[in-house]
């Protein structure tokens, strides 16, 4: 029963996979376009650097006085800590069952 409560927090990564994937990319396009200081500080390819990903787990976007990017960027976050927790707790439960 473990077993199977860790493959559904997979599930819960993977769906936040999904939206990560859609959303982030949004927001390093709209950084690109509208924030040129910001956009160089995370240089090319900021997909999966750990700069701009610590930029969005930090929720500094908010310092931002640009709504859309709010708009954008916090579906993303919240994407990443579905994903982050969701392969968390499957780990959790994969060791739990071990025992």
């Amino acid at each position: 029963m473990t077993l199977f409560f860790a493959l559904c927090f997979v599930g819960v990564a993977v769906a936040g996979f999904s939206a990560f994937v859609i959303f982030w990319p949004l927001t390093l396009v709209h950084v690109r376009d509208r924030h040129p200081a910001l956009a160089q500080r995370f240089g090319s390819g900021a997909f999966l650097k750990p700069d701009a990903l610590g930029w969005l787990l930090r929720r500094e976007y908010r310092t931002q006085p640009d709504r859309s990017l709010s708009g954008l960027a916090t579906p993303a976050w919240v994407s990443l800590l579905t994903l982050l927790a969701g392969l968390g707790m499957a780990a959790l439960l994969s060791l739990a069952s071990l025992w």
